[in-house]
């Protein structure tokens, strides 16, 4: 069941994550204003607000392995934050909203919110990769490598959100779960790009 949750949200969702991982995302998370400074801070805020869930959602859950995987898993999100914050110029104060945060808050049983945190993971992967393409274009290879290191942290994620799926019982609710925050963070996009007056459909 991990591999086809995993897969299948990457199949049935292939046009919404190619576009979720172009530079027309960077754009629209960065309110247009694609510098190094501002594209730190939004990735540091998406960190945040996925730490702050995550850390929700293991002090309410009573599976005990589930709620081990989402300790870990605001772990990692606290860890990338920190690691972007060590970018930044000057201090963070970090947004813990935010569309996919905000649906996120939402979710609620086990299954649910494993495959939840399978769709985030995924997005996030999209995300962080165009981020370290846009500090390699920006000709900072450095910065583009500790962004590296902070998109690991979401596949370290990933990897125990599918553990997780092998031991929940409706994979049905864990697809349905994983698709709905692409879909989440796909209609922020377009939404947000539509509102600055830009197509979101042509990917670049």
């Amino acid at each position: 069941m991990t591999v086809d949750v995993l897969a299948a949200v990457r199949e049935d969702n292939e046009t919404a994550l190619s576009r979720l991982g172009s530079s027309k995302a960077l754009f629209a998370a960065t309110g247009g204003e694609l510098e190094g400074e501002q594209v730190l801070r939004a990735a540091a805020d998406d960190a945040a607000a996925a730490a702050d869930v995550f850390e929700a959602w293991a002090d309410d859950e009573p599976d005990g392995t589930a709620a081990d995987t989402f300790a870990a898993a605001a772990g990692h999100a606290s860890s990338q934050r920190e690691t972007v914050v060590g970018e930044l110029d000057g201090d963070h104060d970090p947004d813990t909203g935010g569309a996919v945060a905000d649906h996120l808050r939402d979710v609620e049983g086990t299954a649910a919110r494993a495959g939840a945190l399978v769709g985030w993971s995924v997005v996030s992967d999209e995300t962080l990769g165009q981020v370290v393409g846009f500090f390699v274009g920006d000709a900072d290879p450095l910065t583009a490598q500790t962004l590296r290191e902070v998109r690991e942290e979401t596949g370290a994620v990933q990897a125990a959100a599918r553990d997780l799926l092998a031991s929940v019982d409706d994979a049905d609710a864990a697809g349905t779960a994983a698709d709905a925050v692409v879909q989440a963070a796909y209609d922020d996009y377009v939404a947000t790009l539509e509102g600055m007056g830009v197509n979101p459909k042509n990917v670049c």
